[in-house]
């Protein structure tokens, strides 16, 4: 492995975000992090990224069994197509692939329900395929912390590189004084930004 892909840097112009199977059903079984937390880093990863002009791919797996995707995150993607598909591994569905292959990005950021199914799954069969591939942990869950734990290793192993929702997306930002910056902090909803950009309208010339 190149190590030097452990130090390419996210952009908004290489970057396109695979969410795997933020849907109903799965979100009543997942146990390592609270589903309000969970929902509020998936939501606000997509946001951002749209915020960020970032391609952000949407699929999910036999709703008839796992039911429809939250209504969270359906509500903060009104626009988007999602992939309904069958198979455990997204990356095995061509329509997931080809879309991913249209952005042109080789940049894969993946969030996934489960941590070590429909995260891992996708993310290492990426690498594959010659795409860096970024895990978002706090934007996944999984069923118990065995198994995310067995999941994030064995991505780590694989050559994965574990991120966070809220670190990916300011490092695809760049820089505090781009005009999507607050849109993107707002997204994110840290709960310190509020009063940042409070103290930047207060320390701002008059």
């Amino acid at each position: 492995m190149n190590q030097s892909q452990f130090y390419q840097r996210l952009t908004r112009d290489n970057a396109v975000v695979l969410l795997v199977d933020h849907q109903v059903g799965l979100f009543t079984g997942v146990r390592d992090i609270d589903t309000l937390t969970l929902k509020h880093n998936v939501v606000g990863l997509a946001k951002a990224a749209l915020a960020l002009k970032v391609p952000v791919i949407v699929t999910t797996t036999t709703e008839s069994m796992w039911g429809p995707l939250i209504p969270e995150l359906a509500q903060a993607l009104p626009n988007l197509e999602r992939i309904e598909r069958t198979t455990v591994n997204a990356w095995d569905e061509r329509r997931v692939v080809d879309a991913v292959k249209a952005t042109g990005r080789k940049h894969l950021i993946v969030a996934g329900i489960s941590t070590d199914v429909c995260l891992a799954f996708p993310a290492i069969a990426a690498l594959a395929d010659g795409y860096n591939s970024y895990a978002v942990i706090d934007a996944s869950g999984g069923f118990s912390q065995t198994q995310v734990a067995m999941g994030v290793a064995r991505m780590q192993q694989a050559g994965v590189i574990p991120v966070g929702y809220s670190n990916v997306a300011v490092e695809m930002l760049a820089d505090n004084a781009a005009p999507e910056a607050e849109a993107v902090y707002a997204a994110l909803g840290m709960p310190f930004a509020g009063l940042v950009f409070g103290l930047k309208q207060y320390f701002s010339p008059h």
